[in-house]
């Protein structure tokens, strides 16, 4: 069977790739428990609707791994309605990511007024049965068509993942169907992509990927038409590129 190369089959495949499902977008929040990562402690299927832009979290996804990890702790930050408590503990964990990064707060968590909190458990030992139990509450989402702006409401992304809520990368997808190219995806990068939102700041995702059916490019620091996108792929006759696939996408 012929490989969907449209932008949107593009991204049904690499969700597919990463969850087991497409993870085509719901008309409507969460409702309910979020569903588990796909063959254990894998990726599942984020919901655009729990994107907090204010804050660059996955609501929903952040508050699922606290219940589940720090009860406590959880309950005495009001994540499930809209609060002073609440809003309180995101400017915090929001400076917090500003200051130091996402992947320094995954790895050593924050401080919030009585409350240490671990925001990621990292793999554990075979012989810790406790580490692994904590390990396996992490979450590990894929979100197709994130709205990230606060301002410019309809602007989306084609993919983010999050790791407990918070965003690690960001994807914008081209395919040759209309005539664009990874280039193109670049170029969206460095002129449609704000430096200024919040979730492009340095540190806030570790990468910015643009992709296209043959070919993947990434940058860490977008600063408009000053980004610089390096290759990702994985060579090809001791060249750049991909190799080819007979069955699809190189």
């Amino acid at each position: 069977m012929k490989t969907d190369t449209s932008e949107r089959g593009l991204e049904r495949l690499i969700c597919k790739a990463l969850t087991g499902h497409p993870c085509d977008p719901p008309k409507e929040s969460t409702v309910g428990d979020p569903t588990a990562g796909y063959g254990g402690v894998g990726w599942s299927g984020g919901n655009p609707h729990d994107y907090d832009r204010e804050y660059c979290v996955d609501l929903v996804q952040l508050a699922a791994f606290l219940r589940a990890t720090q009860p406590e702790v959880a309950d005495s930050l009001a994540l499930d309605e809209d609060s002073p408590t609440r809003r309180k503990f995101l400017a915090r964990l929001q400076g917090e990511i500003s200051k130091r990064s996402t992947i320094d707060v995954l790895r050593h968590g924050i401080k919030h007024g009585a409350h240490d909190l671990d925001l990621f458990y990292g793999t554990p030992s075979a012989e810790n049965p406790k580490a692994k139990a904590l390990f396996e509450q992490n979450r590990f989402t894929v979100t197709r068509q994130l709205r990230y702006s606060r301002d410019e409401t309809q602007l989306a992304l084609d993919m983010g993942l999050f790791i407990n809520g918070l965003s690690v990368f960001t994807f914008e997808l081209k395919n040759s169907l209309t005539k664009q190219t990874v280039s193109d995806a670049v170029w969206q990068y460095k002129k449609d992509r704000n430096p200024r939102e919040k979730l492009f700041e340095l540190g806030r995702c570790v990468a910015h990927f643009a992709v296209d059916e043959s070919e993947v490019r990434f940058c860490t620091h977008l600063k408009g038409k000053a980004s610089w996108f390096l290759p990702f792929n994985r060579g090809w006759n001791d060249g750049a590129g991909n190799p080819p696939n007979p069955d699809g996408l190189k």
